[in-house]
Order: C-alpha cells, then structure tokens, then sequence
C-alpha cells in the first residue's frame, strides 16, 4: 500500500496529528465532542481521572476515565468546516498507522456523540429541553465534497424534504444521515427525538434577520412545518449532519444530543443556557457510564 504524502496527512515531530495535537494512543474510543473549548473542562470535571490535556487552536482535548469507560472529549469549533477537521483527524488516530502511514488492515470504529446547544423548530419543545437527532440533514456543502450514499429511508426523507420545503431551488442542496441505532436507543426517556438540521452559519443561514435580507426568509416555517410519517424536523444547529455523514463514511457510530437554548417558533431564549448544557453533560454522562 502507498504510504499517505506528509502534505496529505500532517503528523507533527512529536508524532501528533496536526490540528488536534494527539498521539495515537492518547485518544479514548468513547468521543464526546464540544463546540466551546472551554466546555471541554466543564465535561472533564465528571471524569474520574484525566490522563491526556492537550490543545491546539481552538481544539482541546481531554481523556480520562469514567467509571469503567475511558472517554475523551474534544472541543470542535462552530461549523461543518471544522468537523471535517475533527473526524478525520480522529479517524486517522485509529485507522492509520502513523510510522508507515498507511491505512491499518483492521479497522476500528469510535463512538463519537456530540452535546451542544441549538434552536427548536418546534413550539412544543421548549428551552432547556434535551433532543437527540435522529437525523442530520445537512443545509451546509460539506458532504458534496465526499461520496455519501443514503439508504432507501434516508432518501424517501430527502425527497420528501426537497418536495415540501423547496428550500434546495433557492439556498442549496440538502443531504440527511441517520444516527447510529445503538447509541440512539439508549436516549429515549427526557430527550425529545428528531430530525437536527445543520445550518453553515448562525444568522442569515437559520433565518435571522439583523440589517440583510434573506435568500429564503420562510426557512424556519417550512422547517418547521416539515412532516414525514413519525418524522419531523425538532431543533437546527451547525455541526450535527456534517458529524453524521462523515461517521457513516468512516464506519463510526454517531449521535448528537443538544440542549435548547432557543425556540425559534414562540421566540424564547434560556434564562440560564449554562446550566441547560451543565444538566445536559451530566445526564448524557450518567447515561453513557452506565450502558
């Protein structure tokens, strides 16, 4: 097998994966990941040791143990762009052989599960409510840039998307990815469940209006009016279906799980979304030990 070119995957003197700053073998196969690097030690505080403290940019990373699991977390960044970042690099932590820089024969597969904040789409789902997606369906390009393909459930959604919201004539062209269902069953008691939708920007892309009109100023009605069957469309963030597709391309199981910090139908935002996010990482911990 050809060995990776040093520009195609960047490994550092000390034998670290560029943008993360980690060795091999100072990642857990349990991934919990955060958009704010400072919520990384707000996660961490839980774990019963810390072993691994590193960081890079805006990528910071804990690994430790919690109960009988050892776990890091890792901060993301905001946006699809630095998810591309994120899971191939951890990716290449466990599939590639960083000496030969060649792709290891036996594959591993992280469980990689996202705790972040987002907006509800749905009046019923109010703030500081946990959802886990069930879906992510991507607003964002990320995914076009790689071979995604959809299973016959993801692609009658898809369609039925396309066909009720419009929304691909005038902003771009959606793509959706399912979680993973083993990770998904676990979260059913106090997470509401459904569709996250990933937005490439926090304004104009979820519908905001400041000083610029919008392209598409109905999104948030036909997000939120979207029905298929048992399915529809719950809260929208920026980073859940680019974590998903990548997942599924790269054999890892995914699931994201987000506090609302907003609702965008009766316009309500968190009195406290710090201790919305504080009582999201405990349950989700609580949950994840314990499975």
């Amino acid at each position: 097998m050809k060995p990776i070119a040093p520009s195609e995957l960047i490994i550092t003197n000390r034998g670290a994966i560029y943008h993360l700053d980690l060795l091999p073998d100072e990642l857990a196969p349990i991934v919990l990941t955060v958009g704010d690097p400072d919520r990384v030690k707000v996660v961490s505080k839980y774990f019963d040791t810390i072993e691994v403290q590193r960081q890079h940019r805006e990528f910071v990373t804990h690994t430790g143990t919690l109960g009988k699991k050892r776990i890091s977390v890792v901060s993301t960044g905001i946006g699809p762009d630095n998810i591309d970042i994120v899971l191939n690099e951890l990716d290449a932590l466990v599939n590639i052989d960083f000496n030969t820089r060649t792709i290891k024969p036996n594959l591993s597969s992280l469980s990689i599960l996202r705790l972040g904040t987002s907006g509800s789409l749905q009046a019923d789902i109010p703030v500081d409510s946990f959802v886990a997606g069930t879906h992510g369906l991507g607003l964002d390009n990320l995914l076009h840039f790689y071979r995604l393909e959809q299973n016959e459930e993801e692609q009658e959604l898809l369609q039925s998307f396309l066909t009720q919201t419009q929304i691909h004539h005038s902003i771009t062209q959606p793509y959706i990815s399912a979680a993973a269902p083993s990770l998904l069953k676990h979260f059913t008691e106090g997470y509401h469940q459904g569709i996250t939708v990933t937005c490439p920007g926090f304004y104009g892309p979820q519908g905001r209006i400041l000083r610029l009109g919008l392209a598409a100023p109905q999104l948030v009605d036909r997000l939120t009016d979207f029905q298929y069957g048992q399915h529809r469309i719950t809260n929208f963030e920026m980073e859940t279906s680019a974590i998903y597709g990548l997942s599924r391309l790269l054999g890892h199981h995914c699931l994201s799980l987000n506090v609302i910090v907003a609702n965008r139908v009766n316009k309500t935002f968190s009195s406290d979304g710090q201790a919305g996010v504080e009582k999201l990482i405990v349950r989700s911990l609580e949950i994840i030990a314990g499975t």
